[in-house]
This record gives C-alpha cells, sequence and structure tokens, in this order.
C-alpha cells in the first residue's frame, strides 16, 4: 500500500486552529503503519466527547466547537479520518471501503484506550461511528448524530440497481453545475428510498470520475457560499478548460490545505461509492447486523439534525423511536445551518451535548 503524508507546511497559519497535534500510529493489513491525526483538548480526567468528520472535511471542521466542548467542561477528542486532514492518506482506490475506515478507526480507539466515549458523528463520521458503537459497545456511553444516517435499502428493484450501476459505471463525467442541481432536488433517503439512489449516484460519479476533486471550493460553497459573480467565471472556465476549481476564500483555502495535489485525494473521490445506498452493496450485511444492535440499544441516543440539508432530510426519523435510547431526548431540527452543520449551528450542537452528557 502506498500512503502519504501531507506536509506541515499546508496547515500553517490556519485561522481558529492552534490546537496541538496528537498522532497514532496503527498497524494495516500488510503490516504497515498507518499515522492519524487527532485533536487532544480539556482535562485529560474529564468525560469524553469524540467528534468525528465526514467526506470531505476534516477536524477543522470542529475549530468552533472544540473551545465551547472545553470551557463547558468536557475532554474533546477530534481524529481526522486516514485520507483526510493531517492523517496518512493511503493513495489507491482499492485502500477505501467502509469496513477499513471502521476497522482502521477501531484500532486508533483501542491504541489510545479511549472509553466512557460519548460519540458524535456527522455525515461519514455518523456512518463510522455507529459501526464503533457497534463494535465497542464497552467503550460509548452516549451517541450524538447529526445530518448522517445509517444508510440500508433492501428493498430496492433490480432494475433500479441496474440503471444505478450503469450511470455510475458509464466513465462520462458529470459536470459540477450538474452534480449540484442533483444534489438540490435530493429528498432523504427516509422519505423516497426509491429515488434516493440515482440523486445520491451524481455525486458518487462526480467525485469519482474528477480526479482533482475540488474538496475546498465545494466546501465554502456548502458552508459560506461566495458572490455569485465570482463563483460564476470559475465554474464556466473549469467547465471549458477541464481545469480544476480551486477556492476562493481562507475557508476554502482551510479545506483543501490537506490536499497539495490530486494524488492525495483518493479518500474523498472513493468513499462516497462506499455509501451504501443499494441492496447490493458490500456493506448490506454489516449495516443489518448493526441495525439489529441499535434495536436493542437502550444508552441515549439524541439526534441533532438541519432542515435545509438535501442529503440527510429526514433521516433523524430513523432514529428516533426505532432505537430505545432516543426515547425522552430533546431531539432538534433546526431550520437552517446546512450539512455541515457545525459551522452553523456549533453553539446549539455544543450545549446540546454538554446538557445531554450533565444530565445522564
Amino acid at each position: 500500500m502506498k500512503v502519504l503524508r501531507t506536509p506541515d507546511a499546508r496547515f500553517e497559519g490556519l485561522a481558529d486552529y492552534p490546537f496541538e497535534p496528537h498522532y497514532t500510529e496503527i498497524d494495516i493489513d500488510e503490516d504497515m503503519p498507518l499515522r492519524i491525526h487527532h485533536l487532544d483538548e480539556g482535562d485529560p480526567n474529564a468525560p469524553l466527547i469524540l467528534l468525528l468528520h465526514g467526506q470531505p472535511s476534516w477536524s477543522y471542521l470542529y475549530r468552533k466547537m472544540v473551545p465551547l466542548l472545553v470551557a463547558s467542561g468536557l475532554r474533546v477528542i477530534a481524529p481526522d479520518l486516514p485520507g483526510y486532514g493531517k492523517s496518512d492518506k493511503p493513495a489507491a482506490r482499492e485502500d477505501f471501503s467502509y469496513q477499513r475506515q471502521v476497522g482502521w478507526m477501531g484500532r486508533w480507539i483501542e491504541a489510545n484506550d479511549f472509553g466512557d466515549i460519548t460519540l458524535f458523528g456527522q455525515d461519514w463520521g455518523g456512518l463510522i461511528g455507529l459501526r464503533l458503537v457497534v463494535d465497542y459497545p464497552d467503550r460509548f456511553a452516549r451517541v450524538v448524530m447529526g445530518n448522517t444516517g445509517l444508510p440500508l435499502n433492501t428493498s430496492l428493484d433490480q432494475q433500479t440497481v441496474d440503471r444505478v450501476m450503469a450511470f455510475r459505471q458509464d466513465g462520462q463525467r458529470i459536470s459540477f453545475p450538474s452534480m449540484v442541481r442533483a444534489i438540490s432536488g435530493l429528498r432523504s433517503l427516509g422519505s423516497d428510498p426509491d429515488a434516493y439512489p440515482m440523486g445520491f449516484a451524481h455525486w458518487q460519479k462526480f467525485c469519482w470520475n474528477t480526479p482533482d476533486m475540488p474538496a475546498g471550493f465545494m466546501m465554502e460553497m456548502m458552508i459560506d457560499a461566495p458572490a455569485t459573480w465570482r463563483v460564476a467565471p470559475r465554474v464556466a472556465l473549469h467547465h471549458y478548460l477541464g481545469t480544476a476549481l480551486r477556492p476562493i476564500t481562507p475557508l476554502g483555502r482551510a479545506y483543501e490545505a490537506p490536499f497539495p495535489d490530486a494524488t492525495y485525494k483518493m479518500a474523498p473521490r472513493a468513499m462516497p461509492s462506499q455509501v451504501p445506498t443499494l441492496p447490493t452493496d458490500l456493506s448490506v450485511d454489516a449495516q443489518k447486523a448493526a441495525w439489529k444492535f441499535f434495536e436493542q440499544f437502550h444508552k441515549p441516543f439524541l439526534c441533532l439534525f438541519t432542515e435545509d440539508d438535501p442529503v440527510t432530510r429526514g433521516l433523524e426519523r430513523s432514529f428516533i423511536g426505532r432505537v430505545p435510547g432516543t426515547t425522552g431526548l430533546p431531539h432538534q431540527v433546526f431550520p437552517r445551518g446546512g450539512h455541515f452543520l457545525q459551522e452553523r449551528c456549533h453553539h446549539e450542537l455544543s450545549a446540546a451535548i454538554s446538557e445531554l452528557i450533565g444530565s445522564t
């Protein structure tokens, strides 16, 4: 396995990210070390909150929440998943799978002997984090989910499966505007399970068929979209020349920092295709087992979602009532916040997490 490591200079001078890095080496399948970075802030003896990010972000996403959570008396652990942030980046598509990310992060938890964990997971941080709870139930005390899910769709007919797979594998590149239109029109998996896989396939296809996937540009567009007059000419020129879209703002450049060039971007390119939206996906059996586990999960399980996220809107309903630990808790759906609610709802998220830990 070829593994890349982003130079430290790429992370110098990032706004509001003064945190000391911590590194853990784990052995991977080929007896090679894989270095995983994490933040560790607050009193080492305080209750521990584990913050897991998704794709294509990294622990920078939690920079606003870390000081708020520490101020409330918590110890904050925020890792970068392998392939993201300051963590090492396996360089081949076959290096990445849902199960491998769960396995890598499980070894990281074991190596640091973390316990009595409150998990907060968003996007892939939820998909991976929930499976970690299944694998290490004694190490987790509480779960908080935000704009994420535990996808499992076993009822899709074969004709739809074939249509989605043909679209994903036809080799044709999809334009950035076309992808945006498709994602903007998504209905949540919970409300429209038959239409969702084809809509989400536009994101899967765009990520994989765009070697220099514009992670930073997309993050700034989803979080704090620059003015149209700044964006439209770049998108048009990119489409005409076939060149990469580059970030416009310091925020976008911070999210692009882990990726010096396209060779470092295999994780954000490959992982969307690992989201199990089809009954033929490799992780379906593991997802079934996970749902059986959570249908008997009585520890506190809190949902904090947003109404304006087209990808996960309504997925809180897949947990509330089905997971026993959701009963009687103050679940919230914020009217605004987008997919990456940590950027706009950091005060609300931090307060809700602190209150949950304090009251349970």
